[in-house]
């Protein structure tokens, strides 16, 4: 249903960094690149895209969720935010408030955005070592 999203930021350069670092582990990367815009998506087409803070006075902060994979591509998203000094709102844990295999992550970008890593496929769970718990899973 949605097409595409863009948000506006404070330091383009800065949020390009953190965004270059925390969507290339869930298979992201800049597609286009127009004057300060970037567009980040999969290729062929961009679907999330950042540019320079032009309308409106203040912050308001947005929630912006990224599909993962898998559970470790939530893991690799989390330590690449970490690393690029992202302020850690939740580590990688399964949300059943949300469903059974919501399992998620979610760090601050360079605005103060609320930026999450989510993935919704019970797969991996079955091919876990038996006895082997994800961080936050319970028996």
């Amino acid at each position: 249903m949605i097409s595409h999203v863009s948000i506006q930021c404070s330091d383009v350069h800065a949020s390009s960094a953190f965004y270059d670092a925390v969507l290339a582990p869930i298979g992201g990367r800049r597609i286009i690149e127009r004057s300060e815009a970037i567009g980040y998506g999969v290729p062929p087409r961009p679907d999330f895209w950042i540019g320079p803070w032009e309308t409106g006075d203040g912050f308001r902060e947005s929630h912006i969720a990224f599909a993962a994979q898998d559970r470790a591509a939530v893991r690799a998203f989390f330590d690449a935010a970490k690393a690029a000094g992202a302020e850690v709102l939740h580590e990688p844990r399964v949300w059943p408030e949300y469903h059974a295999t919501y399992y998620g992550a979610f760090v601050r970008d360079p605005d103060g955005n609320n930026v999450e890593a989510v993935c919704h496929d019970p797969s991996d769970i079955l091919t876990r070592p038996l006895g082997h718990r994800g961080p936050g899973e319970r028996r």
